[in-house]
């Protein structure tokens, strides 16, 4: 469903309410404000309509792509949420998962962390950032979550073995192997970029899109204009789990 940002109020699915523990991963790799990162206002909206309806525990987790402590961003990003849990993705423990996927596109299986499989319902929350002809969307999101050092490529820091095996394959094995409950889609702007997001450029847009997060990334690619590939392999990695 498509929303007016400033009309936005975050009404939970039903299922929510029974979960005990929820975990929500932002877009906050970087100190770096909206709209290259998820925004504290609509993450802080997030958590009111949450405890709207349930008491359970409230996680939010990143990581940094230079493997150093996520703290100093989330202070810089003005992370501050009352009854809530702000971690570290580093500091879990990680489990190797299985893609469930026979005919996987880049790798049979991934090292998630365990905070993620202990939750009861998972949402995403990224900004609407578009990067050459890509969406980098919900799903996008999810790499944040993957641990730098079983990624690494020789002493440099980040995900570059995943990018090396092609990242819109990487990106579309990640949506079946750690799949999430909810996305949420950040289009107060959309942001273009091409390296570098924080020297993209940005239209102003007043939307927030939220759903499945396959369905919900796809009509962002509608909106920018563009055919994200990651998105065009979850299709047919759907019709082959079905047959």
């Amino acid at each position: 469903m498509i929303f007016n940002a400033s009309q936005f109020v975050f009404t939970p699915p039903q299922r929510l309410a029974w979960a005990r523990r929820i975990f929500i991963k932002p877009c906050a790799g970087y100190p770096s404000p909206y709209p290259v990162t998820t925004s504290p206002e609509l993450l802080n909206t997030i958590v009111e309509g949450i405890r709207n309806v349930s008491e359970a525990d409230i996680l939010i987790a990143d990581g940094s792509p230079d493997g150093k402590s996520i703290y100093p961003t989330y202070q810089a990003l003005r992370y501050n949420f009352r009854r809530v849990l702000l971690l570290d993705v580093r500091d879990s423990i990680f489990v190797e998962m299985e893609n469930p996927l026979t005919k996987f596109y880049a790798t049979p299986t991934f090292w998630a962390p365990n905070l993620v499989l202990r939750s009861d319902f998972l949402i995403s929350v990224a900004p609407f950032k578009v990067c050459g002809n890509s969406g980098r969307f919900t799903i996008a999101n999810l790499l944040g979550l993957l641990p730098v050092n079983r990624y690494k490529k020789g002493r440099q820091m980040n995900w570059e073995g995943l990018y090396d095996l092609g990242i819109e394959n990487v990106l579309a094995d990640l949506y079946f192997t750690l799949p999430f409950d909810l996305g949420i889609i950040e289009a107060q702007q959309k942001l273009f970029y091409t390296d570098d997001a924080r020297d993209g450029r940005v239209e102003e847009c007043g939307k927030i899109i939220i759903g499945e997060p396959y369905e919900i990334d796809r009509e962002a690619s509608r909106l920018a204009g563009i055919a994200t590939e990651h998105l065009n392999l979850i299709n047919e990695g759907r019709n082959q789990l079905e047959d």
